[in-house]
């Protein structure tokens, strides 16, 4: 798995994730985005376009880090996942709380894509 990051002039940040999301490599993504959840009111896009695959510790790392921006005030949306994925989201419970973009500019936007 690769994970890239990507910051904006407007303060937000775009994570970028690449490959197999799973036991192994979740941990990656988890300390990236516990770095960007320092900050106050973090707002992060993750793009979910490459994952190839993604298990329940990778699913779990997108719970974490929306709790924890959303009790700071900030947000963490997900954009551009596969079809399957986007299934393996909404199968696993995770689209009330989580909201999934089609695009990271719809996301970094705020444009709902429910």
């Amino acid at each position: 798995m690769h994970v890239s990051v990507l910051g904006n002039p407007d303060e937000s940040v775009v994570v970028t994730v690449r490959g197999n999301l799973d036991l192994d490599s979740a941990p990656v993504l988890s300390t990236t985005l516990g770095q960007i959840l320092d900050r106050p009111a973090p707002h992060i896009v993750v793009d979910l376009s490459g994952v190839e695959f993604c298990d329940s510790t990778g699913l779990s790392s997108f719970v974490v880090a929306h709790t924890t921006a959303d009790r700071t005030g900030g947000w963490v949306r997900l954009a551009a996942p596969s079809a399957w994925l986007h299934s393996l989201m909404e199968s696993a419970g995770l689209s009330p709380a989580l909201v999934v973009y089609p695009t990271v500019a719809d996301a970094l936007g705020g444009h709902d894509g429910r």
